[in-house]
C-alpha cells in the first residue's frame, strides 16, 4: 500500500510538472513571456545561491529586502531593507573605477559598487569617462538633514527615500549637466545591460511622484532591468506588471530568465528550483520575486 501511495505521489508530481512546463509553453507562444532583447557584450551575470529545491519558508521580514524594493512616498524602507555590505568609496579604487568622489564620506552597497565599475569600463570603451559619484547611501539623520536644507521640491523626508537601501547613486558628470553630457546620455542608453535603471524619467513624474532626475540610477539587476527599459517601464509598473501576469521570461544575449511573483497570500507556494541559480527579493509591499537565472 505505501508503494503505491509512493508511487502515485511521483505521478502527480511528474504531470504537475508537466502542466506548469505547458502553461510557460502557451504563454510564451502567445507573446506574454517572450520578451526578447539583444544586448551588447558585458552583461553581468548574477550571482546568487543554489537550493535543494525543497519548499520555501519565507521570514517573516523577507519580502522588505533585495534589490527590487520599492521606496516612495507611500513605501517607506524598513531597517531590513539597507543592504548589509554599504561601505565608504573613499581609498577603495576598485569601487569608484573611473569615476569622481564629490565627498569622501559618500557610501554605497560593496556589491553594486562592483557592478557600477564594470559598467563604466564599458563607457570607457566608447569614449565616455568624465563620471562624478555625488550621493550614494544616506541614513535617516543624513536625510532629515538634507529635507530640512533643501526642502520637498529636492529631497524626500527620512525614511521615504531610496538612498536608504545602499543601491541608489546620484551620477554626474565633470563635463557638465547630466542630461546634456555625454555621461548621462550613455547611460541612459546602455545602464540597463548593467542591472542599473534611469529611476525618475522625464515622461514618468506622474507614476513615481518625482521630478526628473537624469542623475538618479538605482540597481534593480538583471534581467529586471532590461525588462524595465524595453518596456518603457519605472519600479513602480514593473512590480505591478509582475503581480498581475505572476511569471514572465525573457532571453537576454541568448540566456533565458524567468521571474515569478507571489502575493502575500501565496508566499506558501513558493518553490525554489533545483540546481538552478536564483534570487528572491521582496516588493516592499508584502510580495516576493523569484528570479531564475541561465
Amino acid at each position: 500500500m505505501k508503494k503505491g501511495i509512493k508511487r502515485w505521489g511521483v505521478i502527480t508530481g511528474i504531470v504537475a510538472l508537466l502542466l506548469v512546463l505547458a502553461v510557460f509553453k502557451l504563454l510564451d507562444q502567445r507573446g506574454v513571456l517572450g520578451d526578447h532583447y539583444e544586448s551588447a557584450d558585458g552583461l553581468i551575470q548574477e550571482i546568487a545561491l543554489r537550493s535543494s529545491g525543497e519548499k520555501l519558508k519565507p521570514e517573516e521580514n523577507r519580502p522588505y529586502e533585495g534589490d527590487l524594493l520599492l521606496v516612495n512616498g507611500d513605501h517607506p524602507v524598513r531597517a531590513e531593507g539597507t543592504q548589509p555590505d554599504v561601505t565608504e568609496l573613499y581609498g577603495h579604487p576598485e569601487l569608484t573605477g573611473r569615476a569622481s568622489l564629490m565627498d569622501s564620506g559618500i557610501r554605497l552597497s560593496r556589491r553594486v559598487a562592483l557592478k557600477f565599475v564594470v559598467m563604466l569600463d564599458a563607457a570607457a570603451e566608447d569614449g565616455v569617462s568624465h563620471f562624478l559619484i555625488s550621493s550614494g547611501y544616506r541614513d535617516k539623520l543624513e536625510q532629515s538633514r538634507l529635507y530640512k536644507e533643501k526642502g520637498a521640491d529636492y529631497a524626500l523626508p527620512a525614511g521615504y527615500s531610496e538612498h536608504h537601501l545602499g543601491l541608489a547613486l546620484d551620477i554626474g558628470s565633470t563635463e557638465g549637466q547630466m542630461g546634456e553630457a555625454d555621461e548621462g546620455k550613455w547611460l541612459e542608453r546602455n545602464a540597463a545591460r548593467y542591472g542599473f535603471v534611469l529611476r525618475y524619467p522625464a515622461d514618468k513624474t506622474d507614476v513615481t511622484g518625482i521630478s526628473f532626475e537624469p542623475w538618479h540610477f538605482r540597481y534593480v539587476g538583471l534581467p529586471h532591468s532590461v525588462l524595465m527599459q524595453k518596456n518603457e517601464l519605472v519600479l513602480e509598473e514593473y512590480l505591478d506588471l509582475l503581480q498581475q501576469k505572476k511569471a514572465i521570461s525573457t532571453t537576454i544575449g541568448g540566456s533565458k530568465y524567468e521571474v515569478c511573483y507571489y502575493g502575500p497570500d501565496d508566499l506558501s507556494e513558493l518553490r525554489v528550483p533545483k540546481n538552478r541559480d536564483y534570487a528572491l527579493s521582496g516588493d516592499n509591499r508584502g510580495g516576493l520575486i523569484l528570479t531564475v537565472y541561465p
